[in-house]
């Protein structure tokens, strides 16, 4: 049973992102603000996380220099901040089929950019598969006793919702080479800094501040900060 519970977390993890990801789409549909979602995510994130910290790390936490709370600010931007905001604004203009395909890509490319930034990464990535990002949809034939203007508007939509896709599909690929590059640099900054609970809070909090700034330049208008 131990051998397989990597396999097991690995599953419950999967599960989760693409729940999460079902939610997020289907909260963005109701008109929820993406960045404002954001904030609310990391906040609630550290508000949770930071009882956890407090009571299991308070004895045996090392001390944080200046330069590493640099590196943490840098880590929230590209891992929490840049990555959850573009993954959030390519399901607005796609589905969260796409993001939960998108994300299981994710394991290869960041094998490949530790290979080219020549971080140590385990053998069993050789065994990964990417799964491919599948764009459906058709249209169907117009009836010939449609007008032509009815036909001009239809096509007009159809390249509007083709555009909105390869919109969403570039934010998601964006998304995803973050992604992947923000969990090489935790390699090294785990190193660094080895307690993960201290790290992942430190994130977090920084995460909610940038995400508030976000979103407070694009959404101004109070009114739709109500969740």
């Amino acid at each position: 049973m131990e051998a397989k519970k990597p396999y097991v977390i690995a599953i419950v993890i999967q599960m989760i992102y693409t729940g999460m990801f079902v939610v997020s789409k289907a909260a963005f549909d109701h008109g929820m603000n993406t960045f404002v979602f954001i904030f609310y995510r990391q906040a609630a994130s550290s508000l949770l996380l930071l009882p956890i910290a407090v009571l299991l790390e308070r004895k045996n936490s090392p001390p944080v220099s200046f330069q590493l709370l640099l590196k943490l600010f840098l880590c929230a931007i590209i891992g929490s901040t840049f990555t959850l905001n573009a993954i959030n604004a390519s399901m607005k203009f796609t589905s969260a089929t796409v993001a939960s395909a998108s994300y299981n890509g994710v394991p290869v490319v960041t094998f490949c950019i530790a290979l080219l930034l020549s971080v140590c990464v385990q053998p069993a990535t050789y065994g990964l598969l990417i799964h491919g990002i599948r764009e459906g949809g058709c249209e169907a034939e117009e009836p010939l006793r449609h007008s032509k203007a009815y036909r001009g508007s239809a096509l007009s939509r159809g390249r509007l919702w083709r555009m909105a896709w390869i919109k969403g599909t570039f934010l998601m690929v964006l998304a995803m080479l973050s992604f992947s590059l923000w969990i090489v640099i935790q390699a090294g900054l785990l190193k660094e800094y080895p307690n993960k609970m201290l790290v992942t809070l430190s994130q977090c909090v920084f995460s909610t501040v940038q995400s508030f700034a976000v979103a407070i330049v694009v959404e101004r208008d109070f009114s739709e900060w109500k969740a």
